[in-house]
């Protein structure tokens, strides 16, 4: 047995008992008559005491080659300690060492393993495992296995079977691109890794398991950023026999789930809003409306008045900036600097300050009256000590930037705070995208998403106009979850791919076994999958997925901790048929 308790476990009642501990030596403070050592393991940090009036002179030597990180075995009495530690848990205790072993030696770690580092990002990534050793990440991958079993436990008593599915599949069109494994006994043919289990879980529903869920890695080889990972987890859903209002509370039972048990927080409305109005109102589909700060179109006060900027634009639209009258002017050039960085890509911005004397000051005076700025105010929902912010320019792009400004302002303010939960559900969504490059509609979510009923005639017509039986659930600006009903009938399937620029020859080729199988009684389905890396985070208080990933990808998508990706030797890629360009 290589420890009778943790290292976290030991207080004031275990004084006088013999323990036997193992762990990482943190930190060796030796004062040449008494030598601490603090012992760490996953469970937390106990003080080891040598003393030499009772510890061997043998013993006293083997102490004094402790370092960093070497992994020892320890037995010893429980003693009271005199200089007392509040901040731990076994802070009035230590143990008298009276015999140890060490387990393994370790060389000088690349940085300290405490919970203030001196180790980069880059560097950290590199020696991960190392890393975990440290609170921040260990605890954080505990936090993840906590929400993951509160998921389960929530799906498993509504009733949900938890069913696996392949990860070699075939490459199917769904946006993203795929990573793709070439088959060694399948000369010229290849696998691909699932973007996402969705004609697998709608092949259950067919199979009449009627709940099926799956906490699944998921594939998709695109751009990189703080909150996207090549692979990623999803909790991974699909109900049949259920129309959107079934699916949508059940996750939101979900959800208030999590929240109550992991936070501690109940949330009670689950607001709705069609994707039309985050638009309008917010400027994107993921609105965070833990603050407000909405859109107020200002094309009727605003153009016609002299201002050739405006007049030329097709929407102008503001926000009233919560008491920001205040804001210096350099400050306020600082934000026009800022919206005009290539992330953003405005042209400027144009501001006015409401004083709280109700009169208005503004970069455009000279074009604006009074009248015409406490329209802005009115059309805005600003006060006295308000600043607004005005941004003219194309319709669709212009609420993107915009958008923007007002999540940084919401950041550079303070009110997007972490232990506020606002959950909120967007629904009908456009079915179909324009795609400017390949001169065609795109579906907007995936090829299997059902068009609302009433919609249905408009795909002949004006397919751009038809909505999705579609919905994502938003959490503190930031899509948790998305879904949808599916298409389960082969008629309906087949003219979907038809609208989407599919022949029937390439449908067949890509999705004959699923239209096959809608031919033996698929019955009415749909479902939802949450990003798990996400909303792990977001419970966590965090918006960067990295850290609660053990073992996550740079913004380049390489492990620098294993080198990967790597290339093959030849001998590899013969077996697997395939020749490199030189």
């Amino acid at each position: 047995m290589y420890r009778s308790h943790t290292c976290g476990e030991l207080n004031a009642s275990e004084i006088g008992n013999k323990v036997t501990l193992a762990g990482w030596v943190q930190k060796v403070r030796n004062k040449g008559f008494m030598i601490w050592v603090d012992l760490r393991d996953r469970y937390g940090l106990t003080q080891l005491i040598f003393d030499e009036e009772r510890s061997s002179k043998e013993l006293m030597e083997m102490a004094e080659g402790l370092a960093r990180e070497f992994v020892i075995q320890v037995q010893g009495t429980v003693i009271e300690r005199e200089s007392k530690n509040p901040n731990i848990p076994t802070g009035e205790i230590e143990v008298l060492v009276e015999d140890f072993k060490i387990l393994n030696n370790s060389v000088t770690p690349p940085f300290t393993i405490e919970d203030e580092t001196d180790g980069g990002e880059d560097l950290r990534m590199k020696y991960r495992y190392l890393d975990i050793r440290r609170n921040p990440v260990k605890n954080k991958l505990i936090f993840r296995h906590q929400v993951a079993m509160q998921v389960r436990n929530y799906l498993s008593r509504e009733g949900f079977i938890e069913v696996e599915t392949p990860y070699l599949i075939k490459s199917t069109p769904e946006g993203a691109r795929d990573f793709v494994v070439p088959s060694r006994m399948n000369e010229g043919q290849f696998y691909a890794l699932p973007q996402s289990p969705q004609t697998f879980k709608q092949l259950l529903m067919v199979g009449g398991l009627d709940k099926y869920f799956q906490i699944v890695k998921c594939f998709r080889d695109e751009d990189l950023r703080a909150d996207r990972q090549p692979e990623f987890t999803q909790i991974d859903c699909e109900m049949a026999f259920v129309e959107q209002e079934d699916i949508l509370n059940i996750f939101e039972g979900l959800t208030r789930h999590l929240l109550k048990e992991i936070k501690g927080v109940e949330v009670d409305k689950f607001p709705r809003m069609t994707f039309d109005e985050a638009m309008s109102k917010y400027g994107n589909d993921k609105p965070d409306i833990r603050f407000g700060m909405e859109f107020g179109e200002l094309n009727e006060v605003a153009k016609n008045k002299g201002f050739n900027v405006f007049d030329q634009q097709e929407l102008i639209v503001g926000i009233a900036v919560p008491n920001a009258a205040s804001f210096t002017r350099k400050e306020i050039d600082k934000l026009i600097s800022w919206v005009k960085r290539p992330q953003v890509g405005a042209n400027g911005l144009v501001w006015a300050k409401y004083n709280e004397d109700g009169s208005l000051k503004s970069s455009v005076d000279k074009f604006y009256s009074q009248d015409d700025l406490k329209a802005w105010a009115e059309a805005t929902n600003a006060k006295p000590g308000d600043l607004i912010l005005v941004m003219g320019g194309e319709k669709a792009k212009t609420r993107t930037q915009l958008s923007a400004l007002r999540m940084h302002l919401g950041n550079e303010l303070g009110l997007r705070k972490s232990d506020e939960f606002a959950p909120l559900w967007v629904v009908d969504f456009p079915l179909l995208e324009w795609d400017e490059e390949t001169e065609r509609f795109h579906a907007m979510h995936h090829p299997f998403t059902s068009p609302k009923k009433e919609d249905f005639e408009l795909l002949e017509t004006e397919p751009g106009k038809v909505r999705a039986n579609a919905y994502d659930l938003v959490l503190n600006g930031n899509e948790i979850g998305g879904g949808s009903i599916r298409i389960h009938d082969k008629q309906t399937q087949s003219q979907m791919f038809r609208y989407l620029g599919f022949t029937e020859e390439e449908a067949r080729e890509q999705f004959g076994f699923l239209m096959d199988a809608f031919q033996y009684g698929a019955p009415p389905h749909g479902g939802i999958a949450f990003g798990f890396d996400r909303l792990v985070a977001i419970l966590g208080g965090q918006e960067s997925i990295r850290d609660f990933i053990a073992f996550p990808k740079n913004n380049s998508g390489r492990d620098i901790m294993i080198d990967a990706p790597a290339r093959l030797d030849e001998e590899q890629l013969d077996e697997l048929h395939l020749k490199l360009k030189q």
